[in-house]
């Protein structure tokens, strides 16, 4: 016996709240497997950028950052809201030059995520800054109070099995780089 998973139909959509980041919509489902319409919370947003930047010397350039959410100081890599009209290439230039004041011209594209599909409409994109140069102050929106930090790649491998590296969508760009991950020894984890 095959089990097939079907799309669910859209029976109607109504407005929710706007929540600053999100445009809320309720969308009611029907469940192709047995009809029943529930009603389902979309939070609609633009796309998401985070950039794993690297100097020259090899040293991973991470942030500092107050976070509402988990009410605690997180440590991640650059990131920020993809601006209208413009290309997640774009904004990666500029949210690391705004975070941080590096630049450089050594970009790759490391693809693209979900962040979380079961309620968010948005993609993240993960991009790779190579040779990355100080060439200006940082320039923190009113909203930002951000520390840079550089790592070397086993400061980084301890940060991350320690936990102090543990935002998703920076693991999430992390893993894009399969010779950052064959350095990094896994026999060390516990659970």
């Amino acid at each position: 016996m095959k089990n097939h998973v079907k799309n669910w139909r859209k029976v109607k959509s109504e407005n929710g709240p706007n929540l600053l980041l999100f445009d809320a919509r309720y969308d009611y489902m029907e469940n192709p497997r047995n009809g029943k319409v529930m009603k389902r919370i979309i939070l609609e947003t633009g796309d998401w950028v985070n950039v794993v930047a690297i100097t020259p010397k090899k040293k991973f350039i991470l942030v500092k950052q107050y976070r509402f959410g988990s009410g605690r100081i997180t440590t991640e890599i650059p990131a920020g809201l993809i601006d209208k009209n413009e290309s997640s290439r774009d904004s990666a230039i500029r949210e690391l030059k705004e975070e941080t004041g590096y630049t450089t011209e050594n970009w790759q594209y490391l693809g693209s995520v979900e962040p979380n599909p079961a309620y968010l409409n948005n993609r993240c994109h993960h991009w790779l800054a190579l040779d990355a140069l100080k060439t200006d102050a940082p320039d923190l929106d009113e909203g930002e109070d951000i520390a840079v930090e550089f790592y070397s790649i086993d400061r980084l491998a301890h940060a991350i099995h320690s936990g102090e590296v543990n935002h998703v969508l920076a693991l999430s760009a992390l893993s894009r780089i399969p010779s950052f991950w064959m350095h990094v020894n896994l026999s060390g984890l516990k659970e």
